[in-house]
């Protein structure tokens, strides 16, 4: 019995192909993985974790960025977070960018890949000093941060009436800022 081995494909054949696209996909170093839609309240959180971080880092030479910045992250592999925050100066035509902090906006379809897999794949980065799981079912937060380029994260969740302090990038913001105009249909507080 003879099995077809998976074809990899490398990164710049992924652009390629990604262009050409009309969904979004990430790459997980072999081959291109769709990106499904997300809920209003996953969109919601999104955009109001840009509206928290631009005001706070204009003048840094920080910026907010995604869900089109990519992320190189193990080998070929190129994710998209829904919004990370880059120090490092990049060209307007590049894909790829170095974050300092990346933000995960957790979905039913993608909470086993960004607790798990992503959380490995981040680690490899040295730039990256924090990794923000941003729940989307109820308010919170599980930050994973270290402070050295090390791989090993330091965990510590945060609810909706805590602060979510990122001496990295200089600024802190409130955890509720994240889920304004957010419903949750089993929580009792409007957000």
């Amino acid at each position: 019995m003879s099995m077809a081995l998976r074809q990899s494909w490398t990164r710049e054949q992924f652009f390629a192909w990604a262009e050409a696209q009309e969904g979004r996909y990430e790459f997980d170093g072999f081959q291109p993985v769709a990106m499904v839609g997300g809920t209003i309240n996953h969109n919601q959180i999104a955009q109001n974790i840009y509206a928290a971080l631009r005001p706070r880092l204009r003048g840094t030479g920080c910026r907010v960025l995604g869900p089109d910045a990519g992320v190189a992250t193990i080998g070929q592999t190129v994710r998209y977070p829904d919004a990370l925050v880059t120090c490092t100066p990049v060209s307007g035509t590049s894909r790829l960018v170095v974050p300092a902090t990346v933000f995960e906006v957790l979905s039913e379809s993608s909470g086993r890949t960004d607790r798990v897999t992503k959380v490995r794949e981040y680690a490899a980065i040295p730039s990256l000093r924090r990794y923000v799981i941003v729940e989307a079912v109820n308010p919170g937060l599980l930050v994973l941060e270290r402070t050295d380029g090390v791989e090993h994260w330091t965990a510590r969740p945060l609810a909706a009436e805590d602060t979510l302090v990122m001496p990295e990038i200089g600024i802190e913001i409130p955890v509720a800022e994240f889920y304004e105009d957010v419903a949750f249909p089993n929580f009792d507080t409007p957000w």
